[in-house]
């Protein structure tokens, strides 16, 4: 009777894995928490009003808020002097160079940021002579110009990413009173895939042509913040090392687990086929390709790592049910398209993402202000599409739970034949259900965890951009480090270890003292054929 490395390896070899493995996703924790920083920094700032006195040249001129090359200033925009010299809206830019300085000393962006994330806020002073109250849910058009330069440019030496106008519909709590401010809900800006350069230029303005309806109505602007979001580069580095460190090591595994089940002398069976299949995904995931973008401007690896991740989300989720399944059936069904009903909906959960991620990320390789959370209808149908992934994602793991309920529950009836057999064969099939139940308990666990991040990554990414501040939800390094990528390597290494065709065959011997027929263990160089916690299954079930 053969099996595999799950069931015929000693206790002491199956602890010795344990513990490696479970030290492994100690140290996965550990680089999380004591050497990586946060995932992600956010930094709040304000833009100079400059004061343009070309509006209507021909030429375009960027307004730059410092330096040699600085823009003339305007400190507030309700002072006198502003209607004295009858500065109109069209007059005035907004201007930002990112980043900030500090401590007089000029800083730059970092390739290591990878992406970054901005947000505006509006603060929109109430006035009696100019309320906001009758033109609520207004809609704000920008003109809006994104440069570049590096760090041996020079300093005026700006070139255009980007000249768009886009429109952000202004939603804001018009409930206060004199000279205090509206509560305006955060605008979605723009979005960049890479930050390859050392600065960045915003300028915007916001026009009032009254013969358009254009800006009607927004209230009296004092200041425009634009909030920016980017990975941590200290995270990157520690990211980048964990990739390329475990991409060589699953492939090991994987090489090593698909050589055992080539020794065998039937073809691989579905449980196999889809383990190799994950361990692949896996690997394509690993591949450290974000290597490429500290040297090239790739505006898409986000996509594709987005892509990967999804992947991965579709081979996981998938063998999770063709593993819960093969176990529960009386004769395993060895066949894909048995399990098409299962398979077809994570296919087409893990399809509708990419669509979603294609609207908006897609959109965003030609114009980085795209979004689709501005239209009321955009934002609904983004929202929908949150919450209908994380109840899909909760009722798959619900589902999954019952699976593996139903697989213990198949596995105590078959316990009834237990006490019929030998010591020996009895105390095998005891242990080996003990050994299965644990990893089923810590299948499920990882499901809980995987279905989590999930909920917790979507809502974490939407969260600035439908507008709501005051939800805060992060997740730490440790647990991105840990619970997430350490825990979904060390579970597949541990699948591929235990699922491994095992070179051990129990077989038959006469014990001349009770003159029952028991087993013992034998090396052999002959390779298994079936699992024995499938054969007990199907043995018993159709005794």
């Amino acid at each position: 009777m053969g099996g595999v490395v799950l069931e015929t390896l000693s206790n002491r070899k199956l602890s010795i894995l344990a513990v490696s493995l479970l030290l492994l996703l100690f140290v996965f924790f550990l680089i999380g928490g004591l050497v990586a920083p946060a995932p992600s920094s956010v930094m709040n700032m304000l833009t100079t009003k400059c004061y343009d006195k070309h509006v209507y040249a021909h030429e375009k001129k960027w307004y730059i808020p410092r330096g040699l090359h600085a823009c003339d200033q305007i400190d507030d925009l309700s002072n006198p002097v502003v209607n004295d010299k009858r500065i109109e809206a069209s007059m005035v830019v907004f201007s930002l160079w990112l980043p900030y300085p500090r401590e007089n000393k000029q800083l730059n962006m970092s390739r290591w940021f990878q992406n970054m994330l901005t947000v505006i806020q509006m603060d929109i002073e109430h006035h009696d002579n100019n309320p906001l109250s009758k033109y609520t849910n207004a809609t704000m058009r920008m003109e809006v110009r994104l440069g570049y330069r590096n760090q041996q440019d020079n300093e005026s030496d700006w070139k255009e990413l980007i000249s768009t106008h886009e429109d952000r519909p202004l939603r804001c709590d018009t409930d206060r009173v004199k000279d205090d401010y509206y509560r305006c809900e955060l605008l979605s800006f723009f979005e960049l895939g890479s930050v390859h350069y050392d600065y960045y230029l915003i300028n915007i303005r916001l026009p009032v042509y009254q013969s358009k309806d254009v800006n009607l109505g927004l209230g009296t602007i004092k200041d425009i913040h634009i909030i920016t979001i980017f990975q941590n580069g200290g995270f990157t580095k520690v990211w980048f090392s964990l990739k390329t460190t475990m991409f060589p090591v699953i492939i090991a595994v994987l090489v090593w687990f698909w050589r055992r089940v080539k020794l065998l002398s039937r073809q691989p069976n579905l449980l196999e086929r889809t383990l190799l299949t994950l361990g692949i995904v896996l690997s394509i995931m690993n591949c450290p390709l974000e290597w490429f973008t500290l040297w090239f401007n790739l505006p898409w690896m986000s996509i594709l790592s987005d892509i990967r991740q999804g992947a991965f989300y579709a081979t996981l989720l998938s063998f999770w049910m063709i593993f819960a399944g093969e176990h529960i059936m009386v004769v395993p069904k060895n066949n894909l398209r048995s399990y098409w009903k299962h398979l077809t909906s994570v296919v087409f959960g893990c399809v509708c993402m990419f669509v979603f991620e294609m609207c908006e990320k897609g959109m965003q390789l030609a114009n980085p202000f795209y979004t689709i959370w501005v239209s009321e209808t955009g934002t609904q149908l983004a929202l929908a599409f949150i919450i209908l992934a994380g109840i899909a994602a909760c009722t798959y793991f619900l589902f999954l739970s019952y699976m593996i309920y139903r697989v213990f529950k198949n596995i105590s009836a078959k316990k009834t034949a237990l006490p019929q057999m030998s010591n020996l064969r009895k105390n095998f099939y005891l242990g080996l259900i003990f050994r299965f139940k644990f990893l089923m308990v810590l299948t499920l666990l990882c499901a809980a965890l995987t279905v989590i991040f999930f909920i917790i990554s979507q809502v974490s990414e939407g969260q600035w951009k439908w507008g709501d501040d005051g939800i805060s939800l992060e997740y730490s390094s440790a647990f991105l480090t840990g619970s997430v990528y350490g825990m979904w390597n060390v579970y597949v290494i541990g699948l591929l270890s235990l699922y491994a065709p095992s070179h051990k065959q129990y077989t038959q011997t006469n014990d001349t003292s009770d003159g029952s027929q028991e087993e013992e263990v034998q090396l052999t160089q002959i390779p298994t054929e079936t699992s024995a916690m499938t054969s007990f299954i199907s043995k018993e079930a159709q005794e």
